[in-house]
C-alpha cells in the first residue's frame, strides 16, 4: 500500500523517476481496488459510476508515474503516448516498463535504488 500512497503524493510531479517496483506496485494495487469497486457496482447496482470515479481520479496519477517510469529508463516521458498506437505502441511501452532502470544519475535525477530508504518504512 506505501507505493500506492507514495504514487498519490506525487500525483503531478513528471519530474523525476520512479523505480520499477513504486510503477508495478500502484498497477497493482490499483487494478486490485478496481476489481473491488467494479465488484460494489453491481451489488449496488449503480451502473459503473463508482468505478469511472476512480478511473478519472487515477487518470492523472497513472500517467505521472509511466511518465516518471519512462526517465528512470532514460526515456523521454513523451513515450507514453506512444502507448496510444494500437497494439505494437502499447507492447513497446510495457517492454519499457519492464526494464531495469538505468544505471547511476541520468538527465531526470538520481537513481532511485540508491536513494536511502525513507526511516519510516523497511527499506525491501
Amino acid at each position: 500500500m506505501r507505493w500506492f500512497v507514495e504514487v498519490l503524493k506525487k500525483y503531478a510531479v513528471f519530474k523525476g523517476r520512479a523505480r520499477r517496483r513504486e510503477y508495478w506496485m500502484f498497477t497493482l494495487i490499483s487494478c486490485i481496488i478496481a476489481i473491488v469497486l467494479m465488484a460494489a457496482d453491481e451489488i449496488f447496482g449503480t451502473g459503473e459510476i463508482i468505478q469511472n470515479v476512480y478511473t478519472v481520479a487515477l487518470l492523472l496519477p497513472c500517467i505521472t508515474v509511466m511518465v516518471r517510469r519512462l526517465h528512470d529508463t532514460d526515456r523521454s516521458g513523451w513515450w507514453a503516448l506512444f502507448s496510444l498506437v494500437p497494439l505494437v505502441g502499447f507492447i513497446t511501452v510495457m517492454v519499457f516498463m519492464c526494464l531495469d532502470s538505468t544505471p547511476g544519475d541520468n538527465e531526470h535525477g538520481p537513481n532511485p535504488k540508491n536513494i536511502p530508504a525513507h526511516p519510516a518504512y523497511p527499506a525491501y
